[in-house]
């Protein structure tokens, strides 16, 4: 079973190193673009890749706090206990409401269809939105083309009816891992527990 569940891991892992590559590079326009790859390139390094990975609330425009966080300057250490942009819609955060906007974030609804559904239907995410409505609307387009033999997707298989906080987390890791340098798969990632994540 682990080894089955490792497989699966090591499977999303390298469809969303792609997949979040490419959305970060048409959406943000980094330069240089991030690597597909290389991840090395990525990280606090890529600018890119940085914005997305900043807790909400620091500024990532601001170049004091870009300094801040690639020299790890106190006050500015990433750990687990910050939210990454990535996670709100528009990829950025209230501050005076955090859980205005949470599991929102583009990329984050794209990552979670490209793993539980498929990688063309991540295409399909227009703007901003609620990601409850991923399995409702896949579901509805399911019923659309009824008596079309599809394959199934992984959802299906698993038997996922609702987007659940167990599969958040896991797309939460995922896109992390994706956004990241770390080139290999760890659960202490410098100053960042993706455990207490």
């Amino acid at each position: 079973l682990r080894q089955g569940a490792d497989s699966a891991r090591g499977d999303d892992t390298s469809k969303l190193k792609t997949l979040v590559s490419e959305w970060v590079n048409r959406k943000l326009k980094p330069n240089p673009p991030v690597d597909m790859d290389d991840k090395h390139t990525r990280g606090f390094t890529n600018d890119g890749c940085g914005k997305l990975l900043c807790p909400a609330e620091l500024d990532w425009n601001n170049p004091a706090v870009r300094a801040g966080i690639r020299d790890r300057a106190e006050g500015y250490i990433v750990t687990d206990l910050s939210y990454p942009a990535y996670l709100y819609e528009k990829y950025t955060a209230n501050s005076d409401n955090l859980e205005e906007g949470l599991f929102k974030g583009k990329i984050l609804l794209q990552s979670y269809k490209a793993v539980f559904m498929s990688p063309s239907s991540a295409k399909d995410i227009e703007g901003e939105g609620d990601g409850a409505d991923i399995i409702e609307n896949n579901r509805r387009a399911k019923k659309a083309y009824s008596g079309i033999k599809v394959k199934k997707h992984v959802a299906q298989i698993i038997k996922i009816e609702k987007v659940t906080p167990r599969s958040i987390a896991y797309i939460a890791c995922q896109v992390r891992f994706a956004l990241s340098s770390i080139s290999s798969w760890r659960s202490v990632d410098g100053d960042f527990d993706y455990i207490q994540f």
